[in-house]
């Protein structure tokens, strides 16, 4: 019997207040909570009462001013200020513009009022020669939710998700631990998948962050030969081991690259994923790659990195692979965060109302009691 197709999306117009709270970024560490315009839906636009929206350590980067984002060192500006942060949001239907299915992209189609829903983090102009060749999270004219003021974030009660946005449902009775983690999970695989893991090689994860663990997940269901996970916090590192790390080690405790080696008949490891962040992790990896090994950095760095260069080319003849994002990954990540295929347990360990926000940041600056923590802007949520 064949499918019935979709319900056609409805257009639907929400008696929403004018006002609405919203953490406001004018400049580095100038952030502020206050009454900001609520969104309202126009053509193929969506908007939604936001759930709950995680603060990401880019987020961080962003507040201590990181050239990467404000401008400087020979960098133009990203953010286009003032803007309200937060791009690991989640959140339900409220209002629905015209003929929002015409514009679904890679996304879902059929929408209702009341639907879960998560947006990615990328939206693009749909227009150029990376998105018209089927590569839309690397679109030379493109913005990121949370970064510039077009396409503001989740850190306010309400979020617009503009027509050229690509938009997933997401199950209603999915616990809100659980359903805040598919955007930095589905960054995880994305980078996992760029890795090329076989179940010959000798895999590095170096970084447990949300993002590490995730990605421990996804390494194991590409059954490597050895799964190692480096990180400089024990309690992260227990986490990735009940994740299904085969080892776990401390580069402040332990020589990391004579270990591996000594491991490996003095060869090294095959694969390295940098996702620390550090630029030490990053130096670290050239050093414990075997010839010929491939290195994948799925980090964002507040500042420049300097590295030998000669250990990628004469030395080693490395591939050297970047990973952006999380494209074609969000259908997979839900689907198995909701069946229980990938581990989340206890990676949410705190939850605080948004005039919360600078407790949440400092706890997310000092990572020691934290891993995953998110604000919640409509207290009916918390």
């Amino acid at each position: 019997m064949a499918k019935a197709a979709p319900e056609k999306t409805q257009a639907h117009r929400a008696d929403l207040p004018e006002k609405m709270q919203a953490l406001v970024a004018y400049a580095p560490g100038d952030y502020r909570l206050e009454e900001y315009d609520t969104p309202r839906a126009g053509e193929g636009e969506i908007v939604i009462k936001v759930e709950a929206c995680g603060i990401c350590a880019g987020d961080m980067k962003s507040y201590h001013g990181a050239p990467s984002f404000w401008g400087g060192a020979g960098t133009e500006p990203y953010i286009k200020a003032p803007m309200i942060p937060g791009h690991e949001f989640i959140g339900y239907i409220v209002e629905i513009g015209e003929q929002v299915d015409d514009y679904s992209h890679h996304g879902d189609t059929g929408f209702q009022v009341g639907d879960r829903v998560i947006s990615e983090q990328i939206v693009p102009r749909w227009n150029d020669l990376f998105s018209t060749t089927g590569r839309y999270w690397m679109d030379e004219q493109h913005d990121v939710y949370g970064f510039q003021n077009n396409v503001n974030g989740g850190f306010a009660q309400y979020m617009k998700f503009p027509k050229e946005a690509i938009n997933y449902k997401l199950p209603k009775d999915l616990p809100l631990e659980k359903a805040i983690l598919v955007e930095p999970y589905s960054c995880s695989k994305h980078g996992v998948d760029r890795a090329q893991i076989s179940n010959e090689d000798v895999v590095v994860i170096s970084g447990v962050g949300v993002i590490g663990l995730g990605m421990v997940g996804f390494a194991k269901r590409r059954n490597p030969k050895k799964l190692i996970v480096l990180d400089l916090n024990d309690k992260r590192l227990e986490m990735a081991k009940a994740f299904g790390a085969d080892e776990v080690l401390n580069p402040s405790k332990v020589d990391v690259v004579d270990h591996i080696k000594k491991q490996t008949g003095g060869y090294g490891a095959d694969i390295y994923i940098e996702v620390s962040g550090h630029p030490a992790s990053v130096q670290q990896g050239l050093e414990v790659l075997r010839k010929l090994g491939r290195f994948v950095e799925f980090s964002v760095f507040k500042d420049l990195v300097e590295v030998d260069w000669s250990i990628i080319s004469d030395r080693k003849e490395l591939d050297v692979l970047g990973g952006h994002l999380g494209p074609y990954c969000y259908r997979p990540t839900i689907e198995w965060i909701s069946d229980g295929s990938l581990p989340t347990e206890n990676v949410v360990t705190h939850k605080l109302s948004l005039k919360d926000w600078k407790k949440g940041f400092d706890m997310v600056d000092s990572a020691k009691d934290s891993i995953k923590v998110i604000l919640v802007p409509n207290e009916e949520f918390l």
